[in-house]
């Protein structure tokens, strides 16, 4: 019998999702048919099958959160005729008779004077004495031994008072939307919960500030005009507007390193190489897979790789390796009709550009003279920590300038 085994995934990731077993207990299964989804952080996994057989034993269900190195099934030999009886869900664990209705009991504390026979308290002579003339209740004294001493009536009015009665347990937390409209509630998904939660720690551990600017597009839509259908002929691939973004982006992170680099401690790590992530927006959410060494690659393998890297992530096939180790973002929220947007960081990185949609407006080509220019504003987000005000908009500028005279992105870029 071979047991399933939540494979090692990379060194970021220690747990997954099963988000769907693709075969049930009893099915015959062959050496390398998947046979479970497994959502992470990052990317969704499939675990396939090291051996012919049946599978014998599903032991978590989808749904659940397990870790690596766990065992979550087993295959065993056969063909899979006689299918075994499917897994029952897994049972809530029972719980012990006094989890379920014993309360919750303080500490006892010191225990009160002991009554006798009679019912008075069990007190020494000298204790009752002292007691009448102090004019102290001989029942509120407390005593370790059987009877009350006159040493306990002396030490009554020192006594520490009653611990506060501890606070009933609370219940468990109620969601705070409740409505008699209709509605839906769902979980989020480990991935959109790993979004959300990078988003505001980017967002408290960054100093992130925003810059802005404008390109005239005139230029780059003239070049894409006149050479899109060459540059498709020959490279089967569409000239997009990413690879001059990309381009742009590197030459300008040549000339302001700092951009490139990200904060380690107490020191800079200045990367000597440019990994630009392209944010890609798929159903789980926006992932940012990475086009390595962009500054080596021609334009036709910029949009190529752009092409791949964004099919595979809207598809849930892009592999770890191809989301890690970006050192610069872009991001187009133009492409759902955004006008102007504040990037967010992806960290550890320290810039992200973004771009909006292009939109049709006048422009002054000089003191008597305007014109309508296909614009788009320009957003760099950058960390103040390392990064200085001057610094990011003269990147910003710099972008702008490439784009603005695309010749320049042969040379700079």
């Amino acid at each position: 019998m071979q047991q399933i085994i939540v494979p090692a995934m990379g060194e970021s990731i220690t747990e997954g999702t099963i988000s769907k077993w693709v075969v049930k207990v009893g099915d015959a299964v062959k050496q390398g048919d998947v046979l479970l989804e497994l959502e992470t952080d990052k990317v969704n996994i499939e675990i396939s099958a090291e051996q012919d057989g049946v599978l014998q034993e599903i032991t978590r269900n989808e749904g659940d959160t397990v870790q690596i190195g766990e065992v979550i099934g087993s295959i065993g030999a056969g063909s899979g005729a006689a299918p075994a009886p499917a897994a029952a869900p897994a049972a809530e664990p029972a719980k012990a008779p006094a989890q379920e209705a014993a309360p919750v009991q303080a500490a006892a504390p010191t225990a009160p004077a002991a009554a006798d026979k009679g019912g008075q308290v069990n007190a020494s002579p000298a204790a009752r004495k002292l007691a009448r003339e102090k004019g102290i209740d001989l029942s509120q004294a407390q005593s370790s031994l059987s009877r009350v001493s006159s040493d306990d009536v002396r030490g009554y009015g020192q006594q520490p008072a009653a611990p506060a009665a501890a606070p009933a347990p609370k219940a468990a937390a109620q969601p705070a939307f409740t409505s008699n409209k209709p509605y839906e509630r769902k979980k989020m998904s480990r991935r959109r919960a790993t979004i959300a939660n990078r988003l505001v720690e980017a967002q408290r551990t960054a100093a992130m500030l925003t810059t802005f600017n404008e390109v005239d597009m005139t230029a780059i839509m003239d070049v894409r005009k006149r050479r899109k259908q060459a540059f498709f002929d020959k490279h089967d691939v569409n000239l997009g507007f990413m690879s001059f973004f990309t381009k742009a982006v590197v030459g300008a992170l040549k000339e302001f390193p700092l951009l490139n680099a990200e904060i380690d401690g107490d020191d800079i790590i200045a990367k000597q190489f440019y990994d630009i992530g392209i944010a890609v927006s798929a159903k789980e959410g926006l992932v940012v897979p990475v086009v390595r060494d962009a500054d080596r690659l021609s334009f036709a393998e910029i949009e190529k790789q752009i092409v791949d890297l964004a099919g595979k992530a809207r598809t849930n096939s892009l592999g770890l390796a191809e989301l890690q180790g970006g050192t610069f973002t872009i991001t187009n929220g133009g492409t759902f009709g955004s006008l102007l947007s504040t990037p967010i960081l992806n960290a550890p990185q320290v810039g992200i550009l973004g771009m909006h949609k292009i939109q049709l407006r006048p422009m002054a080509i000089d003191a008597e003279r305007s014109e309508n220019r296909p614009m788009m504003y320009i957003a760099l987000t950058y960390d103040h920590r390392i990064v200085d005000g001057s610094e990011a908009v003269r990147f910003l500028v710099k972008v702008k300038a490439m784009l603005e005279d695309p010749e320049t992105l042969l040379l700079e870029g």
